[in-house]
């Protein structure tokens, strides 16, 4: 890749890690995104609107919150008839190159960021370079304004080649509420596909190393537990109520004795937790934000099922009432030794690759299952591959940053794999 090329990277990476966006209101990077896509020689591009499932959305933020949010976006220098589109948290685009008779190949990328606070130590390199987000308490804490910036490099890319075909990238929303893969998944965008393939970059892997087909992925699904008692005076009348911090603490404890499975691993965390207004009332409010995971979904829906009966026993024992709420969820899924083949053929070629390792566990979650195991279902093949960056601090943490050397990398990787999985297809038939 030209060395004015990898200029362009690294800009268009610095330029979406300035203004990071979390889950529903990716509202300025989709527009930024479509801007790109309009110099592409692409054949299509699809908004949100044409590319979701509207309504197998999960956890979508309030109206007032998404509106805020594109109210920011509107101050920007942007196509204000595309954020328009956008509005009601539709966010995340698609687009489509067309280069004749072939195969249909789709890539997924991940657009969105987190709430986190950014760094602001001087050794911190946005920092040192002048790119940190200035977005307050929120940052790309998990290297998804690389994974967009590497999207739209290896469209480049394969416009450039001899690839015969249909390209489909899909720049998803909301992977880090795990709440976009399914409206992706149910869009209809991916029934043609004949493989597809999903990226990620760093998951504790150096820059040059690549992971040709991530596994373990944990099925995922998250819970809001929200409970109700009776306030009283804590020191005058304290039989008089009924104590739903009480309620909460005991559930808190008694879902991590949930027993484990045999079948394989579980997991579970009550993430946020609170409750009640003042020290001399008895509290009348308390909620948990939780998840659980499982190794295969099955587990994880044992686990979820635990979890139900501990928050609705844990409300009868304190006398209060409870209501269980769903967020956003995934299943597990498998990388096909097809795309770990040519995955790992593709990196062998390219310039500052110095290990490839076959398969890795994720050991996490991430909701391009949902596409993977769409594609799987009708008969296509699917895999996930990691891009190794060296990152100064871990994921979802405040210094996390990526080595913009490996965005050159994973274009040039990713972008030779799906001209191989086209070739391997199109020989195939």
């Amino acid at each position: 890749m030209a060395t004015t090329e990898e200029d362009w990277l690294v800009s268009l990476r610095r330029e979406l890690h300035r203004r990071p966006e979390p889950a529903w209101r990716e509202f300025y990077t989709t527009a930024r995104i479509v801007e790109e896509l309009r110099e592409l020689p692409v054949d299509e591009v699809l908004l949100g609107p044409e590319m979701l499932a509207g309504d197998h959305r999960l956890a979508v933020p309030d109206e007032s919150t998404l509106d805020s949010w594109l109210q920011q976006a509107r101050e920007y220098d942007l196509d204000q008839e595309v954020l328009e589109e956008l509005a009601g948290g539709y966010t995340g685009a698609m687009a489509v190159l067309r280069r004749g008779e072939g195969p249909t190949i789709g890539l997924r990328v991940d657009i969105d960021g987190l709430p986190q606070e950014e760094s602001e130590d001087d050794d911190h390199y946005p920092v040192e370079e002048g790119f940190r987000s200035t977005h307050d308490g929120h940052m790309h804490a998990c290297g998804h304004d690389g994974h967009a910036t590497i999207g739209l490099g290896v469209l480049r890319a394969i416009a450039d080649s001899d690839f015969r075909g249909t390209l489909k990238v899909f720049f998803q929303p909301a992977e880090e509420i795990v709440g976009g893969g399914k409206a992706v998944a149910e869009g209809g965008h991916l029934d043609d596909l004949d493989a597809l393939v999903g990226i990620h970059l760093g998951l504790d892997h150096p820059t040059g190393e690549i992971v040709a087909g991530v596994d373990g992925f944990l099925a995922v699904s998250h819970f809001n537990a929200e409970f109700e008692g009776e306030p009283a005076h804590a020191g005058g009348h304290p039989e008089q109520g009924r104590n739903a911090v009480q309620a909460m603490a005991t559930a808190v404890q008694n879902l991590y004795a949930i027993p484990r499975h045999d079948d394989g691993a579980t997991r579970i965390n009550a993430g946020k937790v609170g409750g009640g207004t003042a020290s001399n009332i008895i509290p009348e409010e308390a909620f948990i934000e939780g998840e659980v995971r499982g190794e295969t979904t099955e587990l994880m829906e044992y686990t979820r099922e635990k979890a139900v009966t501990v928050l609705e026993s844990a409300a009868a024992m304190h006398d209060c009432e409870v209501t269980v709420t769903g967020g956003g969820e995934a299943p597990s899924a498998t990388s096909d030794e097809a795309v770990v083949e040519q995955v790992a053929s593709a990196a062998e070629g390219v310039p500052g690759v110095r290990n490839i390792v076959r398969r890795d566990d994720l050991g996490g979650s991430e909701d391009a299952t949902y596409l993977m195991q769409r594609v799987q279902d009708n008969g296509g093949i699917a895999g996930f591959v990691g891009i190794g960056t060296d990152h100064p601090g871990g994921h979802h943490t405040s210094t996390f940053d990526v080595d913009e050397e490996s965005l050159r990398i994973g274009v040039d990787v990713v972008s030779g794999a799906i001209q191989r999985l086209a070739t391997n297809l199109q020989n195939q038939n």
